[in-house]
């Protein structure tokens, strides 16, 4: 069991303020749609708020701006353990600010307290975390594993399933129907185009993009890329595991509820030698979404996950620190 706890009445002692700057460095490392990094941060004494970047939207695929709160989310969730790390509790307010959804945390500092090794064991998995979009092998997910995962969802108040053999061939339908959707909107091969351009001047290697699925059995993207990418074919599974993220609601809040459930379950999966890839296109199609969490009353399918063990694939970038740090 890994808690993060949050809370302490005491007074808090001062994190020198290159830590807290560190803090922050590793919350870039959270994931996102596309790579976007859609967050800035505001380090105001002992306390970092936590902003979305609106202007890093993807508006064709994320027209709501559900996914970029989830990715805001997952860094937020990244913080909390980065500071944790350091030997803080911490106090987390969401939405601080009534007046501007963009500011969407506090995370104030709590009372001194040493991390757990479980908690130190989940920060050190935040540099070696990165989506894998390569074939995983066939060797089965040990049911031990997918019990931690589905802990780390429910410790984030979200629901983590594992999605059954006849689920899971309707979710890789269900995803080529939702990309043909997509396809079909104006501005989505643009702006997939621009992200994937942008992407590379920040020198994103090829591999993180994935591979074509030669077989057809993995839901993965192109990414817009114009001309194609080089081909690099190869047998994925042919059963892959899928997992859903749902959330007891659909506003803004649950969408960063989603958030820190996502790169909770994705660390602890790091640190159980596996390999994640973040689908997200059977989530961006409404009709196709709800399809997803059919029969379950009260929940909203937020992400799938593709996991298993794969081999080692190269981290994107992240935007500088002084990009996203804004100043007090």
């Amino acid at each position: 069991m890994t808690t993060l706890r949050t809370g302490g009445a005491e007074a808090p002692r001062t994190l020198p303020a290159a830590l807290l700057t560190g803090c922050v460095r590793s919350a870039t490392r959270a994931p996102s749609l596309h790579n976007s990094q859609p967050w800035l941060f505001r380090i105001t004494g002992d306390a970092v708020e936590v902003h979305a970047d609106p202007r890093r939207r993807l508006n064709a695929l994320d027209p709501a701006g559900r996914e970029l709160f989830i990715s805001v989310g997952a860094a937020l969730f990244t913080l909390r353990l980065a500071i944790r790390r350091e030997g803080f509790l911490t106090r987390c307010t969401l939405f601080p600010d009534p007046d501007d959804e963009n500011v969407v945390a506090r995370v104030a500092l709590g009372r001194p307290a040493a991390p757990s090794p479980p908690v130190a064991a989940l920060a050190d998995a935040i540099a070696q975390r990165h989506s894998n979009r390569g074939p995983f092998t066939e060797v089965p997910v040990p049911a031990v594993a997918l019990e931690l995962l589905r802990d780390a969802a429910g410790r984030e108040d979200a629901v983590l399933s594992v999605a059954d053999a006849a689920t899971r061939d309707a979710i890789v339908a269900l995803s080529r129907a939702a990309d043909r959707t997509l396809r079909a909107r104006g501005g989505y091969r643009a702006e997939k185009t621009r992200s994937a351009r942008q992407a590379r001047r920040d020198g994103t290697p090829h591999l993180p993009v994935g591979p074509w699925d030669a077989l057809e059995s993995v839901p993965t993207r192109d990414f817009g890329l114009l001309p194609p990418q080089p081909a690099v074919t190869g047998p994925f599974e042919p059963y892959p595991m899928i997992l859903v993220l749902a959330t007891a609601g659909d506003d803004r809040r649950h969408w960063v509820t989603a958030g820190q459930a996502l790169q909770r379950v994705l660390l602890t999966a790091t640190r159980q030698n596996l390999a994640t890839t973040p689908v997200s296109q059977p989530v961006e199609v409404p009709a196709v979404r709800r399809r997803l969490t059919a029969g379950a009353d009260g929940l909203w399918a937020q992400m799938v996950v593709r996991i298993g063990y794969g081999r080692p694939a190269p981290a994107s970038p992240r935007r500088d620190l002084s990009e996203v740090l804004m100043p007090d």
